[in-house]
């Protein structure tokens, strides 16, 4: 079964050192989640890699078929082919891959078995450099890869790292240098079929300029946003609900006998250049659903 990257939502990052990965991956501790990513990358110390890969040893032959996408963050590819080499392994949807590079992902995806979905994770210095990021693409194009990744992800805060700088409180992502860099790997990506994800907010404790983000998040075409606690994910996904307006607008111009210019409410569609908007509003409809009149 074809998984769409729109399915992701908020992906809840979880250290692999809780003991209850399998309750969490299971959908047992937040029913509501869509994707969960278990991590044994920067979310744990290096003393702790031994603990988390016990815990993966004990809890991915628990996970379940009916649950939410699950995938781990190897630390390395040493550590991948650790769980690779796991029992319960094939009960995971596939890895997200740490500080994407050609050489990482090529010793990544050597140890990976093809049935398992890759997410290489855009968060190294190579993502300020223009030529870089094209020569990324060119080999994550390659035929027989580029079917495996469902999404890049973008790492935020190691690009934040990277400059120097963090976030200032109420200020989203877009209000630092990185949102540039942001852009630039949307429009790096994107045209050449990569779906990409949103950047981590840290502090869960400021919905409101959460929301504000995932708003700028959908206005780059980004769906799909890691989250660092659970309060975040249902506060991320009510956003990716579309408006009414928007989705009879994209029914019109996905219409098979629309026009090929025409208006709604002063707005001009045409399906020429809009219909891939079209199809996400429909898409982001089907997994979300619609804002109600009563939240406007």
């Amino acid at each position: 079964m074809r998984i769409s990257p729109l399915q992701l939502g908020a992906s809840l990052y979880v250290p692999a050192v809780r003991p209850d990965i399998a309750a969490v991956a299971n959908g047992d501790r937040y029913p509501d989640l869509k994707s969960v990513i278990l991590c044994t990358e920067d979310s744990i110390l290096p003393g702790q890699l031994e603990a988390a890969l016990h815990n993966l040893r004990e809890g991915m032959p628990r996970i379940v078929m009916d649950r939410p996408l699950v995938f781990v963050r190897p630390r390395d590819p040493k550590t991948l082919a650790r769980i690779v080499a796991m029992r319960g392994v094939e009960q995971i949807d596939g890895f997200v891959l740490p500080k994407a590079t050609q050489e990482s992902v090529v010793r990544f995806a050597e140890v990976a078995p093809e049935r398992f979905l890759l997410m290489p994770t855009l968060e190294t210095r190579e993502m300020f450099d223009p030529s870089a990021v094209a020569a990324l693409r060119k080999f994550l194009s390659t035929p027989g890869l580029k079917e495996r990744i469902l999404a890049l992800r973008i790492g935020g805060n190691d690009l934040l790292n990277l400059l120097g700088v963090r976030r200032r409180p109420g200020r989203t992502i877009y209000d630092t240098a990185v949102g540039l860099a942001v852009s630039s790997l949307v429009t790096a990506f994107r045209p050449f079929g990569f779906s990409l994800t949103a950047p981590v907010f840290d502090d869960f404790g400021d919905l409101d300029t959460l929301r504000r983000e995932v708003a700028r998040d959908l206005e780059h075409g980004l769906i799909g946003k890691t989250a660092i606690h659970p309060l975040q994910v249902a506060i991320i996904e009510r956003e990716y609900r579309v408006d009414g307006r928007d989705l009879a607008m994209a029914r019109d111009i996905l219409a098979h006998d629309a026009p090929a210019v025409f208006q709604v409410d002063q707005v001009m569609c045409e399906p020429a250049t809009h219909i891939e908007w079209a199809r996400s509003i429909i898409e982001r409809f089907v997994i979300y659903g619609v804002v109600q009149s009563d939240d406007c």
